[in-house]
């Protein structure tokens, strides 16, 4: 039985989705890395998930969606 439902979603949407799945799913590893790596010691891993740069990258990326996910939104709306 199909669904009834019809994808008709924009490419640019698509993109932000998966970007956004990834993203989380990459925070959601770094977070069990840090407390992991935390909990057994490991003080060289821990200072590496810490460092400043890493999370400059982590806000770029996250700024990127949100910029990805307006311009999606603009095209849906013009549409």
């Amino acid at each position: 039985m199909k669904p009834s439902l019809k994808d008709n979603d924009s490419l640019l949407f698509r993109w932000f989705c998966k970007g956004l799945k990834y993203f989380l799913l990459a925070l959601l590893g770094v977070s069990l890395a840090l407390v992991v790596s935390h909990t057994f010691g490991a003080g060289a891993i821990v200072g590496v998930l810490l460092s400043q740069g890493l999370w400059i990258w982590v806000a770029r990326i996250a700024i990127s969606l949100v910029c990805l996910f307006a311009i999606a939104m603009i095209i849906e709306s013009w549409s």
